[in-house]
């Protein structure tokens, strides 16, 4: 109880955050296509073109119904994929970054038991899911929604939540390094995933295999299927209870499997401080980039859809030009799609600039910085945090243009517009690789509160398209001020001070990072 009390002190920041994201975000998308879509005629065609986009099925699944609770939430599925984050990070957090820290073993002195620490961890996890999904349910039931669609639906975002948590207690007996274990625990979730994507996308049979798409098999809104929850139930019991098992069956500190040794020497690739951070940052950087890649063939194989999804309703067609830019809905469609993965791009910033604290944490920077200057270390992996979103972004501004121009019969072109779409995001982006910058330079104990900047930036950019926000409260959000390519023309004075900005917040947290003490 009392390690159960410990986490939960040093997660009353971001627990609260992402339990109220995750929790209130599906009801704000039922709000948003409650005010677009006012009639059940639109409500069907938008679930009748999304049954003929393959794109659209793999990026978000299937619509099981054109009732408004299904189509409202339809989106909202991306939210079972974001609790399994957030519930991985938690609990990796707590139990193999404590053992590979030290921690772990201080409190194991102690008069604790063997399972303690993983107790508590899942503990913790699993209620914050848990309080997500009901916060989820009650929210569904106050924009109006069915009673037993909100708690199914508030009932599969807690089971995700659960499931994925026990996957990562499982991944965290298998390494002795917090960086593999995530590496482990992503790699499975990307896998369920895809599984879902390409099922969904096809005759439906790889979703079964994938319990992503279990929670969509529940089919909130459209007859639920409550006896999925016995698969999502048996996942998570099964993954709980290797844990366990692994858990009694390893050395604390160690892995199952053990690390690789390593060469007698460093290849010129690794050596510096360049060399270190790129090591440091290639898993991320890579994993970014593919995914970044596939969603930008998805969003091009999307774009033929737009059309048939927004119908004929004035309403919709003001808010994707206000979003886009543009009244040619399929170049708005981009631009607030780019928007979107821009947003995307500014996490990946994010976490490798947080990857800074973690070396500190760590004792590593101490070692660091004994032979080198703090401004030649934080460089190095700021250039990443720089380079890593222009790099996934281009690949997703390829990944658009060529399916966008394979349809079009112009790949020149579209490939031409859509890397221009991205490259214009690309200050707004940097804006938030500073604020996280500031905030790990200033104040190095709240730098994970870049997160909730993001989160609070994306939630105004989403519901603000639909007039909520007055202007000077949307002007906050960098997002918001690039271009809107390629519908819109191109203007270079908002990228100037957008840059200009982020270069002088970015001044600010470096020296501050080269004034105080190290953790």
């Amino acid at each position: 109880m009392l390690l159960l009390r410990l986490y939960a002190r040093r997660d009353r920041v971001t627990a609260p955050l992402w339990i109220a994201v995750l929790g209130l975000m599906p009801a704000l998308q039922v709000v948003s296509i409650k005010d677009l879509y006012s009639s059940p005629d639109q409500l069907a065609r938008f679930a009748r073109t999304t049954a003929n986009s393959p794109a659209l099925l793999a990026m978000y699944g299937p619509v099981f119904s054109s009732a408004l609770g299904s189509i409202g939430t339809w989106k909202a599925g991306a939210m079972y994929a974001a609790i399994a984050i957030a519930a991985i990070l938690t609990v990796i957090r707590h139990t193999r970054v404590e053992e590979e820290t030290g921690r772990a073993e201080l409190v194991g002195s102690t008069s604790v038991g063997r399972f303690a620490g993983l107790t508590a961890a899942l503990l913790l996890t699993f209620g914050a899911a848990t309080v997500a999904g009901i916060a989820c349910a009650l929210s569904l039931v106050a924009a109006s929604l069915p009673l037993a669609g909100s708690v199914a639906w508030g009932c599969a975002l807690a089971a995700s939540g659960i499931g994925w948590g026990a996957v990562a207690a499982v991944a965290a007996q298998l390494s002795d390094s917090a960086r593999t274990t995530r590496t482990i625990a992503f790699g499975a979730l990307g896998a369920a995933f895809a599984l879902r994507a390409v099922g969904d996308a096809g005759n439906g049979v790889l979703s079964w295999l994938s319990p992503l798409g279990w929670c969509l098999q529940v089919r909130s809104f459209a007859d639920e299927r409550w006896w999925v929850f016995v698969l999502l139930a048996a996942f998570a019991t099964a993954a709980t209870a290797s844990a366990y098992w692994l858990r009694d069956r390893r050395d604390l500190g160690a892995g199952l499997f053990a690390d690789r040794p390593g060469k007698p020497q460093a290849g010129p690739a690794l050596s510096g401080l360049m060399g270190l951070a790129w090591r440091l940052q290639r898993g991320s950087m890579i994993t970014w980039g593919v995914g970044f890649a596939l969603y930008g063939l998805l969003i091009g194989g999307a774009v033929n859809s737009v059309s048939g999804m927004l119908g004929d309703s004035a309403t919709i067609k003001n808010a994707v030009t206000s979003l886009g830019g543009s009244v040619d809905l399929t170049k708005s469609f981009i631009g607030y799609a780019v928007a979107m993965l821009a947003a995307a791009a500014a996490a990946f910033s994010i976490s490798s600039v947080l990857r800074l604290a973690e070396e500190e944490r760590s004792g590593r920077a101490e070692l660091i910085l004994s032979a080198a200057s703090r401004y030649r270390h934080l460089g190095a992996h700021v250039l990443f945090a720089v380079v890593g979103p222009a790099v996934a972004l281009g690949l997703s501004g390829l990944g658009i243009g060529v399916v966008w121009g394979a349809t079009t019969h112009d790949l020149a072109g579209k490939v031409a517009e859509s890397l221009a779409a991205v490259a214009v995001q690309l200050p707004a982006v940097w804006v938030v690789t500073a604020i996280a910058l500031l905030l790990y330079g200033a104040v190095p104990r709240f730098a994970a509160l870049a997160w909730a900047a993001l989160s609070v930036m994306i939630l105004v950019l989403l519901v603000g398209s639909l007039g909520t926000f007055p202007q000077y409260v949307m002007d906050l959000v960098p997002f918001v001020h690039p271009p809107k390519l390629p519908g819109a023309s191109f203007d270079a004075v908002p990228l100037v001070w957008l840059t200009l900005i982020a270069v002088l917040i970015a001044a600010a947290g470096s020296v501050a990072f080269r004034r105080r003490d190290l953790r």
